[in-house]
């Protein structure tokens, strides 16, 4: 075959029709200057024919300078979400958290009886000649009414305080205890007290929600604030990454979180301890509870460094802080000899984290009743509040006073009541035990709710099969 008359291939080529493009075509002229910046950066695009989703349209009116109207939109549904779900969760808790501090601010004498309260007239009528038996019935005979077959008989005039009120001599005293107050009743937890609030007639089902607006705004802001803190602090003292975080750090940040978000937890208090009733309410809503105690009671000086206040909220936070994030690791090494992470073995992780739970309550509640029982105290001009639970005549001086006085003056539960057997079967016995009449079970009111709490996260843990190094301090 000669050269001539051979047939050259390059006469039978053909470019094929559409090949494929990875990068998009080198043209400024007819696209905008962002999208061709963006575009040079992508290795593949996503072809033309797929549904387009405004959410997920990643074009170049997405940007954090300038955003979108679609930005907007979702931003603010984000925040209404967030917000409503925040809200509910704290509803939902917030009956049991207002009975468990009701709980904790209730005050219930040894005997029942009153402390020393204010000064009694002495002379409160003159005193009659006792009659012998012949002259009282002849009187008594000679003024009766014959038609009335059950005759009144006057009891003697209670003692009246300098202005005339009745003078309580007892919690349990009938008559004497104000419209608004709870009457003390055996303990029976926290569910006990959330039903004699909702039956009380001065309170109602609605007073298990009093300070929810506030609890909601301090978690909020305790859950946001507290982060941003602590990694302020490792910013500044370990700056360098390699170096080991110290366990002081966190518990510094969740005390300065707690110091800070202070007055916000004494108005919580004083909404939830105030009577429901409006004529005995000493604050409408919770800024208005806060004027008033920055103008009656010594100002940000006063709401934040007084004793009364700044020593109970260092041991609350502090020790809560430290005890739940030192304990459950300890126990986890020390006594069950567990090594590595959590994933090693969740189980166990969790066992310790449960157990370091109970024990830490057993340390911190104590001091989280004193905070609320020195909460409910008012300072400086300001007038008592109305509380719907009992409270102490005398005010404590300070932590160590109130927890000699809980110890000493009070008592964990009222008396029980029997009956007697045979012939006195219906005569009323009443039978006192050494537990009952003592007060340390006064500083564990909310004790079994939290217990309860802890068991909870840690069954649903255990039935999900998955637990976090972060799931923290399970709260109620």
């Amino acid at each position: 075959m000669s050269a001539s008359s051979s047939s050259s291939l390059r006469d039978t080529y053909a470019p094929p029709q559409a090949p494929w493009s990875f990068l998009p075509p080198p043209s400024n002229n007819t696209l905008p200057s962002a999208v061709t910046s963006n575009a040079s950066q992508t290795s593949y695009e996503w072809p033309t024919g797929a549904p387009a989703n405004p959410i997920f349209d990643l074009s170049s009116s997405l940007s954090l300078a300038e955003p979108s109207g679609v930005e907007v939109k979702l931003l603010l549904k984000g925040l209404i979400a967030g917000a409503v779900l925040q809200y509910t969760s704290t509803a939902l808790a917030m009956p049991f958290e207002v009975g468990k501090l009701l709980l904790q601010a209730q005050w219930v004498p040894r005997d029942l009886s009153l402390l020393e309260g204010p000064k009694v007239k002495e002379q409160e009528y003159e005193e009659e000649p006792e009659l012998s038996d012949a002259e009282s019935n002849d009187a008594d005979s000679y003024f009766a009414d014959p038609s009335n077959a059950n005759p009144v008989r006057y009891t003697r005039p209670r003692p009246v305080d300098e202005r005339g009120y009745v003078v309580r001599r007892s919690v349990m005293e009938e008559g004497t205890r104000p419209e608004y107050i709870i009457p003390v009743s055996s303990s029976d937890g926290v569910w006990g007290m959330v039903k004699r609030v909702g039956r009380f007639s001065a309170e109602g089902w609605l007073a298990l929600f009093k300070g929810l607006l506030t609890s909601c705004v301090n978690d909020v802001l305790s859950s946001t604030l507290q982060p941003i803190i602590q990694n302020l602090l490792q910013s500044i003292f370990t700056p360098s990454p390699s170096k080991s975080s110290s366990i002081l750090l966190p518990v510094a940040s969740h005390l300065l979180t707690g110091l800070l978000l202070s007055p916000l937890d004494l108005v919580r208090t004083r909404l939830i301890v105030q009577s429901f009733l409006p004529r005995h309410q000493s604050y409408t809503g919770p800024l208005d509870a806060l004027s008033q105690i920055l103008r009656d009671e010594g100002g940000l000086k006063g709401i934040y460094l007084h004793p009364h206040l700044l020593i109970p909220a260092i041991l609350d936070n502090g020790l809560r802080s430290f005890v739940s994030l030192t304990l459950p690791p300890y126990i986890a090494t020390s006594v069950l000899g567990l090594h590595g992470n959590i994933d090693s073995s969740p189980f166990a992780w969790a066992v310790a984290e449960l157990v370091g739970t109970c024990a830490g309550l057993v340390i911190v509640m104590p001091f989280e009743t004193i905070r609320r029982r020195l909460q409910v105290q008012t300072r400086g001009i300001a007038k008592p509040i109305k509380a719907c639970v009992e409270q102490r005549p005398l005010p404590y001086n300070g932590v160590v006073d109130a927890f000699w006085h809980i110890i000493t003056e009070e008592r964990s539960n009222l008396p029980e009541r029997w009956k007697g057997e045979g012939k006195d079967k219906d005569v009323v016995v009443m039978r006192e035990s050494w537990w009952r009449s003592r007060g340390i079970e006064q500083l564990y009111r909310g004790f079994g709710m939290r217990l309860s709490a802890s068991f909870l996260v840690f069954l649903l843990g255990v039935t999900n099969g998955g637990f976090d190094d972060d799931s923290g301090w399970a709260e109620l």
